[in-house]
């Protein structure tokens, strides 16, 4: 799986500003420390014409270039972001300290983005959340909501979302900030599957099937509404699709009788296997 990342910011002009070439001497004349009570000669007189030598320039290397930020913020770095690594200790990973991307795939009303809400906010290490559909809706005149036919210009937004989310991705993981992200995968369709959010993500990437029953998703479905609402003919396709996850040898995780909090705790008992054998994708 592999971390897009974008090109760092160019480093500020240097020798520009008040700090390049200053130097004390030449803006405070005096005498030197230590030099008591003696004073200076007079200056002599300035012929018409005369100027002051500017004073000489700062040392070359004096002033070293500050570092690629953003703010504060360090860049991530150009290489994809690699795989967590057990801990040397025998013990079993604990997946609740660890600094880690997660990929949470399902069809709607699978429960992703509640799921995902969840285990954020309650690590014990920053962690963040990426819905991609969020960020597709970021589009506001011009939306192609796939609902109306899934077209050149919706497939051209989702990879378009799909990159932004890979980039966000990097940056919160270069920084220290797990993420976990949520999006309707489907296992036939390699194009806008795992292949494109390997791409801009990396191979450190743990990706996650959350598949309960139709009825459920059915149910989940009908408390929807704008255009996250979906036919039941259409969830019903959808769910079908993704029963192909089985086999795919990506873990999947049946919460159709499973609250919030008891499919965060599996997700992490689940993600503690993927570090210590990570699933062949």
């Amino acid at each position: 799986m592999q971390h897009a990342v974008g090109s760092p910011l160019p480093p500020p002009p240097q020798g520009q500003g008040p700090a390049a070439g200053w130097s004390p001497a030449a803006h405070h004349p005096g005498p030197p420390p230590g030099a008591g009570a003696h004073r200076p000669a007079p200056a002599p007189p300035q012929s018409p014409g005369f100027q002051v030598p500017p004073p000489a320039p700062a040392p070359h290397g004096s002033f070293p270039p500050p570092p690629d930020t953003t703010g504060h913020v360090p860049l991530p770095p150009g290489g994809p972001v690699a795989m967590p690594s057990p801990p040397q200790a025998p013990a079993a990973p604990d997946p609740a300290g660890t600094i880690m991307a997660v990929l949470l795939i399902g069809p709607a009303g699978a429960g992703k983005t509640s799921v995902a809400k969840y285990w954020a906010e309650h690590r014990r290490v920053p962690t963040a959340h990426i819905s991609l559909d969020d960020v597709r809706e970021w589009v506001r005149s011009g939306f192609a909501d796939p609902q109306s036919g899934w077209n050149d210009h919706s497939e051209a937004q989702y990879r378009l979302a799909r990159r932004t989310c890979g980039f966000a991705a990097r940056n919160f993981l270069a920084n220290g900030i797990s993420c976990i992200l949520d999006d309707a995968v489907f296992p036939d369709r390699p194009v806008v599957g795992l292949g494109g959010w390997k791409r801009h993500v990396g191979p450190g990437l743990l990706p996650v099937v959350l598949l309960p029953g139709l009825d459920i998703v059915l149910e989940r479905n009908a408390e929807r509404s704008g255009n996250r609402r979906l036919t039941d003919e259409e969830v019903a396709r959808i769910h079908g699709r993704m029963a192909g996850w089985y086999g795919s040898g990506l873990p999947i995780i049946d919460n159709s009788q499973l609250d919030i909090p008891e499919t965060a705790r599996i997700l992490d008992d689940v993600l503690a296997r993927s570090i210590a054998s990570p699933p062949p994708w």
